[in-house]
Formats: C-alpha cells, structure tokens, sequence
C-alpha cells in the first residue's frame, strides 16, 4: 500500500501532485512567450513613437520658417502699401489743385481757357513723365532686388569657405604641435627605457633614480602640454563653427627644456 493512497490534504485523488506540476510548467512556459511578445510590441511600438516625434518636430521647425517668412513678406507688404497710398493722396491732392485752377481759369475769358489748356497738356506730359519715372523705378528695384539676392548668396557662400579654411588650417596647427609633443614625448619615453634598463643593476640605481625622476616629470608636463593645446585647438575650431571670427592664433606648446 506504499505511495498509492492520496496524499491528503494536498491531493483528492493519486496524481493530482504530478498534474498540477504540469499545469504549473505549462503556464510558465506560456507567461514566458507573452512577456516575449510583450517586450516585442514594446520595442516596436517605441520605435514608432520616436519616428513620430522626429517628423512631429521638423513639422514644427518648418511651420515655424513659413510663419517667419510671412510675416517679412506682410511686413513689406504694409510698407509697400503705404507709400502707394502717400503717392496716390498726393496725386489727388495735385489733381484737385490742378482743377480748381482749371475752374477758375474757365470762368475768367477765352485767353484763360487757352492758356487752362496749356496747363491740361503739362499735366499730362507730367502724368506721363511721372508714371515713366514710376515704371523705370520699379524695373530698376527688381534688379537691385535680384543683386542683392546674389550678393547675399555669394557672401554667405564666402562665409561658409571661409569657415573651412580657418578649421582647416586649426586643424593643420594642431596637427603639427601634436606631432612635435608626440615626438617629444616618445624621445623621453625611450630615454626613461635606457635608464630603467640601466637602473637594475643595484650599483647604478641610486645615482640615475635622479634622472629617471627628471624625465617622467618631462614626459608628465609634455602629457599635460599636449591635452593643454588639443583642447584649446578644439574649443578655437568649435568657436569658428559657431561663428565667432578673429579665432586664426596658433596655441603653441611651452618651450620645456629637456632634463
């Protein structure tokens, strides 16, 4: 009768141990797939909501430019408006004075209505001169327009060069007085190398552990010297970027006498 009976209270009947150990397995198994698909859907949905950001934020920028550039073109507009208005107040008023003389001129003789026509045909040649004047004025603004868009392009073209050549030659600066530090630098190296090697014959150490301390404090300085010049180069080329000018000094290294 051993191990056939059910083991009360955990069981009613034989075997409900072992299945509830299945049942428990298979759960696991099964809470172990949806928290994989969870982490999948998670991953994903993330992905999707940062690329939605992104186009959510160029959206904006460009909304912002547009509205910009409206508001310059609205603001010109309004400037353009109100000189044309002044013009057209002021040709009224020039209208008005020419017909009240024109007025009073006919109600005076014949020698006055000849000399009223006379006037007539100023006015005339002076509308047509004005609206001549006016005509050329606004071709020549077109093309003054257009010069200064091109002279604008090609001096922010010239900026932009400008900007190159000047990291360019940082850069070249940089280049070179990290060459001379690193030169510098595995010179001592090499020299710390001999007299370490010569250092181990206990006869020799205590009178080159001067000189061994003199070069590691070189090799040290020139260490500092060269992270000293790169960031300076750095922040010189980074200045340049941003556009501040007046930035083209070399940041040369200190002249540290060798030991």
């Amino acid at each position: 009768e051993t191990n056939t009976l059910p083991f009360r209270p955990f069981e009613t009947q034989q075997g409900d141990i072992l299945r509830m150990e299945r049942e428990h397995r298979v759960l696991k198994e099964q809470l172990r797939e949806a928290e994989g698909k969870y982490e999948l859907l998670q991953n994903r949905s993330s992905e999707e909501i940062s690329a939605l950001k992104e186009l959510l934020k160029k959206s904006v920028e460009e909304s912002e430019v547009t509205k910009n550039e409206l508001d310059w073109f609205h603001q010109d507009l309004e400037i353009q408006v109100k000189k044309w208005q002044q013009e057209k107040k002021e040709n009224r008023e020039k209208l008005k004075a020419l017909r009240n003389t024109a007025k009073k001129q006919t109600d005076t003789n014949d020698r006055y209505l000849k000399t009223n026509a006379e006037k007539e045909k100023q006015y005339n040649e002076h509308l047509n001169t004005y609206l001549d004047t006016s005509n050329k004025f606004a071709s020549e603004k077109a093309k003054l327009e257009e010069l200064i868009k091109k002279s604008e392009d090609d001096c922010q073209d010239c900026m932009e060069r400008a900007v190159k050549a000047e990291i360019s030659v940082l850069k070249n600066w940089k280049e070179t007085e990290v060459y001379k530090l690193n030169g510098r630098a595995a010179k001592a190296e090499a020299n710390l190398k001999i007299l370490k090697s010569l250092s181990s014959s206990a006869s020799e150490a205590p009178k080159l552990k001067l000189q061994i301390d003199s070069w590691e404090t070189f090799l040290l300085n020139i260490k500092k010297q060269l992270e000293v010049v790169e960031a300076e180069y750095e922040e010189k080329i980074q200045m340049v970027k941003n556009g501040v000018r007046n930035c083209l000094t070399k940041a040369e290294a200190l002249d540290l006498p060798s030991p």
